[in-house]
């Protein structure tokens, strides 16, 4: 089928979006374990781009596998197809001049560069929540850690699958000893710097 589909353009375009809403657009990346405060982060980070006035939404792990990718599992190439689906996603919502959080473990490089690849690396901030292991393990609020040590989920980050994070993420921020409004107030100045216009 792809030989048969043609790319069409239109009038209005991501750039004449970008300049009526003041700001251009943006993925930010959450990237890190189960627990580590990503949807938290990503959350906050909305409230305070939104009460400046840029125009953000915010995509989530779980939210997104309640609806188009409930068609997926969590085995390896399933677990890709789902980035690949995010990063597909946000691409479209940047062309509509949004700033796009997404909070996803994406645990390898590799998923990691097919969104790079797919939104561009200069549309990128990605933002690695660097919490540990333990602490995550703490917080469980879904119960999911303790399931993945009885053996009850496979292939669970952190736990029976790897993690490798981010070699030269644009923000480093653990969550576990510094209250949220601290955090955001380190990651927002980065991220108003990337999305103004004349930048």
């Amino acid at each position: 089928m792809g030989n048969n589909t043609y790319k069409q353009n239109f009038d209005i375009t991501k750039g004449v979006r970008e300049k009526r809403n003041g700001h251009k657009s943006l993925l930010i990346w959450y990237t890190g374990l189960s627990g580590s405060g990503k949807s938290t982060l990503a959350n906050a980070v909305e409230q305070e781009l939104y009460n400046k006035g840029y125009n953000s939404y915010t995509l989530d792990g779980d939210n997104i596998r309640r609806g188009i990718n409930n068609d997926l599992g969590f085995n390896q190439e399933d677990r890709l197809e789902n980035i690949r689906r995010v990063a597909e996603i946000s691409k479209l919502m940047m062309d509509a001049g949004i700033i796009v959080n997404a909070a996803f473990i994406s645990p390898l490089i590799s998923d990691r560069n097919i969104i790079k690849d797919i939104v561009g690396v200069k549309n990128i901030f990605e933002i690695y929540v660097s919490t540990s292991l333990e602490e995550c393990e703490k917080r469980d609020v879904k119960g999911l850690y303790e399931k993945a040590r009885k053996g009850l989920i496979k292939d669970f980050t952190g736990i029976t699958s790897k993690y490798v994070p981010p070699k030269n993420p644009d923000v480093v921020i653990d969550t576990q000893d510094k209250d949220i409004s601290v955090c955001v107030n380190e990651i927002l100045p980065k991220i108003i710097s990337k999305i103004k216009l004349d930048a």
